[in-house]
């Protein structure tokens, strides 16, 4: 597979071929947060746990970049043979492609499977000039898709500074949006309320208050205090809201065990429980410079506890650990209220058929105007407090 004459691109089926000092030392290159999704460990538990590869629709195809001095850079990839999974949607894509004779599967994703999360994507290898091995990795892409005969590559959730990097090498920019919350240097949660406009500050209080009614206690469990029988107690949730949601979740079982066995200190379990036994639970990751909300469930219908799980727990978790933000993951503009802001999501696309790349390079054109104009109304009628209004008494 061809490159730049500099380098030499080979793919991996095993992500374990890559030995996890190598891969993170790229993961964490530049100085880069700690991200724990392009972890080593937590790619490796996907496919161990057979959550990807095999008859998954997700087969590993990881590039690895070097030359005469060794490692350059690698990129998370993997052939896709359908759109699931992935939260940038494309089935539009598809179909016009399909429609005009051609088969839009396979196709290329650089990605971190199941996860709509943003960081690095072309992993250059410390010491390097990141924007030359980017390059060479997106050159890999384009020569793997031609080899492969795969209709398109599709890097998603990626940095905008990738995203620059790859537009400029001919990879069409996309957008979208997510809420995240941002600390400004809170020392409470109540400090963070105190920003908001009364109106919503009173609605946060009563809204937390009836979540946790009837005696319902919260419990956050990370690191060694990481049970099995907290992975049972949320597998069933997560078995429960993916059932809703997609039909068919995504994770099995195993995949929690391997979690909680090689990085448990990366996991951040919420559980509320009554009695003493858990009845709903949120999953949540802890970054280096975020906490990012993954996974929710329960067994029973509780009013705003949802919104105490995910969202509010999580601006105390977030707190207490000083970390800049919460990501609470895809959708959801009910988050907005909740003080999560939208926050502009980025990823690029390349197609073989010129066609569709021209196609399609007009449609993101119209779709990136969309997406911001979206992200500013929604961010006019967020509920922080405007320089004009007054705190206001609580209820």
């Amino acid at each position: 597979m061809a490159s730049d004459p500099a380098f030499r691109a080979r793919i991996v089926e095993r992500i374990a071929e890559i030995s996890a000092e190598d891969w993170n030392a790229c993961a964490r290159a530049g100085g880069a947060a700690y991200n724990p999704f392009v972890d080593h460990r937590f790619l490796k538990a996907l496919e161990d746990a057979g959550c990807v590869g095999g008859r998954s629709g997700w087969t590993p195809c990881h590039v690895v970049l070097e030359d005469d001095d060794g490692l350059a850079g690698v990129a998370p990839c993997y052939v896709k043979g359908h759109s699931q999974g992935e939260y940038v949607f494309d089935h539009a894509f598809a179909d016009a492609y399909e429609r005009a004779g051609g088969d839009y599967y396979p196709k290329l994703q650089v990605a971190v499977p199941f996860t709509p999360v943003t960081g690095p994507r072309l992993m250059a290898a410390p010491g390097r000039d990141r924007a030359l091995a980017r390059s060479g990795l997106a050159a890999a892409l384009r020569g793997l898709m031609r080899q492969t005969e795969t209709s398109s590559v599709h890097v998603t959730f990626t940095t905008e500074e990738e995203q620059e990097g790859l537009a400029a090498g001919g990879f069409l920019p996309r957008t979208d949006r997510q809420f995240h919350w941002r600390n400004d240097g809170y020392g409470s949660y109540d400090d963070f309320l105190a920003t908001l406009a009364s109106r919503k500050r009173k609605q946060l209080k009563r809204e937390r208050r009836e979540a946790l009614a009837d005696g319902l206690t919260v419990r956050h469990v990370t690191g060694a205090d990481l049970t099995e029988a907290d992975w049972d107690a949320f597998f069933g949730f997560y078995m429960d809201t993916g059932a809703r949601k997609w039909g068919r979740p995504y994770l099995n079982r195993r995949f929690f065990s391997l979690i909680g066995e090689t990085m448990p200190e990366a996991a951040l379990l919420v559980l509320a429980e009554e009695n003493g036994r858990p009845i709903a639970g949120a999953l949540n990751f802890i970054g280096g410079d975020a906490l990012y909300g993954r996974y929710w469930g329960a067994v029973e219908d509780r009013p705003f506890l949802h919104f105490e799980l995910c969202y509010h727990q999580a601006i105390d978790a977030a707190i207490a650990r000083g970390l800049p933000r919460v990501e609470a993951g895809a959708q959801g503009e009910h988050k907005l209220a909740r003080g999560y802001l939208p926050e502009i999501t980025r990823s690029a696309h390349l197609f073989a058929d010129a066609g569709l790349q021209r196609a399609v390079a007009d449609y993101l054109a119209r779709e990136r105007k969309h997406v911001a104009q979206e992200r500013q109304a929604l961010t006019e009628s967020s509920p922080f407090r405007h320089a004009t209004e007054g705190g206001g008494d609580d209820a």
